[in-house]
């Protein structure tokens, strides 16, 4: 059997161990079907060996529910014999953890076939599957994420999360006003060390914002012309995000709504078009008038529901939505309007582009980026009028109607054709399983709120 082609080249190795001499260490990382990073850490003198062979690893790890446990239902467990497949280095994504205590360095890896061909329920590989329908049409996806965050208290109240203290004044926020300056002083060390941390790993964090809620934040990553990069970035500025919160002590969470009442974390997705010449084809003093854009939207909206299970894969994930926390729950699209799903920003003809509004930081990036973008080639192809924008506020001109549930939203998934052409069957069959089974272990779990309803009244 012929060895697998390389995906970053040897040299890449040699020369990063010669600029880090201290380095001890390398973590051999790959996101799993929720984004959880998984993987392995070697010593510095094996690094040059993954580069020419990779690393084996089974093909169950994107099999995983949430807690780790591989869902036999998805084909990949034990009918299979829990193979191995070989995983790759993703070109330059090697680089140093600034937080740990003894030297050491990441890489990101990608799985692939014995024989070389990438592996169908990589996540990765499903988004670039989809990237290949833009190359065809001779258009570059150029993509940002915008991330949210908690920083909670690594001490829970009766297992329920807090805010921290402050570092500077000892107390707990309560403050829930939005880009208010001095909730970053009150954290600015962390912060701070979040921003130069993500420059160190050539992360293209430029900017964190006070969010609407105690302790909730909000990254903007800056946009690049590669969506699969854009995605490798937002899953590494999550696990920089949690490590260097760590070593403030205090922890993070990405969860969809950790507080009752309170903001959940959003992931918001920024896409334009480039064409062979690098410009932007959504680029126009008047968008409403710019037949691209508009057929991008419509594809975007018709797909809306049948994508949800990707934009929010979580019971949890549905508990965001509300008007009051700026949510959209119907498929809408605005200019300079955040009471919808689709908004465009027209700040500048040039920067014209589509902000997506309704996915949960708890979403896969890949997985999302692929819903998306499966949209937006679906809408340009078939030439999709996404209908009038919406004025004012979307709340109360349109009632809910996107799947408010993780069960409907999988039934959605499963049932759409469309999404079918994009990403493949045998992917959406795997991914159904993996969170039927966690959604059957919750409905099969009983609350707190039952037994105090309940135990003693019934």
């Amino acid at each position: 059997m012929s060895p697998p082609p390389r995906v970053a080249h040897p040299s890449e190795a040699s020369v990063f161990l010669e600029a880090h001499p201290d380095v001890q260490f390398v973590d051999l990382l790959i996101a799993d079907m929720n984004g959880v990073v998984r993987g392995k850490r070697i010593e510095r003198n094996s690094l040059t060996k993954v580069y020419e062979k990779g690393i084996n690893l089974p093909a169950s790890l994107f099999a995983l529910d949430i807690n780790g446990s591989t869902v036999e239902s998805t084909g990949l467990g034990l009918d299979i014999g829990d193979a191995d497949r070989v995983c790759l280095p993703i070109a330059g994504t090697l680089s140093y953890e600034p937080w740990q205590k003894r030297p050491t360095a990441q890489l990101l890896m990608t799985m692939h076939e014995l024989d070389g061909t990438p592996f169908f329920a990589d996540p990765r590989e499903v988004l670039r599957q989809v990237i290949d329908r833009f190359d065809e049409l001779g258009l570059t996806v150029c993509a940002a994420f915008e991330l949210e965050f908690y920083l909670i208290d690594q001490e829970n109240v009766n297992g329920r999360p807090q805010p921290p203290r402050s570092p500077i004044s000892g107390k707990r926020p309560h403050s829930t006003q939005v880009y208010l300056i001095d909730d970053l002083d009150e954290y600015a060390d962390c912060l701070q060390d979040i921003l130069e941390g993500a420059k160190v790993q050539g992360i293209p964090a430029d900017a964190i914002v006070k969010e609407s809620a105690p302790a909730q934040f909000e990254v903007n990553l800056h946009h690049v012309a590669d969506p699969l990069k854009a995605c490798d970035y937002a899953v590494l500025l999550k696990r920089l995000v949690k490590n260097i919160a760590y070593d403030h002590e205090m922890d993070t969470t990405f969860m969809a709504k950790p507080y009752p009442g309170q903001a959940g974390n959003g992931l918001h997705v920024h896409i334009s078009l480039l064409d062979r010449d690098g410009n932007n084809i959504f680029a126009s003093e008047d968008p409403q008038q710019n037949a691209a854009l508009r057929h991008a939207i419509g594809g975007v909206l018709e797909t809306l529901p049948a994508s949800m299970a990707f934009l929010c894969p979580n019971v949890n994930s549905y508990r965001r939505f509300g008007a009051q926390f700026y949510v959209p729950n119907a498929p809408s699209w605005g200019l300079d309007n955040r009471t919808v799903a689709l908004r465009v920003p027209t700040g500048s003809p040039e920067a014209v582009r589509l902000e997506h509004r309704v996915a949960g930081a708890d979403a896969n990036p890949y997985l999302l980026m692929a819903a998306l973008l499966a949209g937006v080639h679906h809408g340009l192809t078939q030439q999709i009028e996404p209908g009038e924008p919406i004025e004012g506020n979307s709340y109360e001109q349109l009632e809910p109607s996107l799947p408010n549930n993780l069960r409907d939203a999988l039934r959605a998934l499963d049932d759409s054709e469309i999404l079918a052409r994009y990403i493949s069957p045998d992917y959406i069959d795997i991914f159904v399983a993996c969170k039927e089974s966690e959604l059957e272990e919750f409905e099969h779990s009983i609350s707190d709120l039952e037994y105090n309803w309940y135990l003693h009244t019934v």
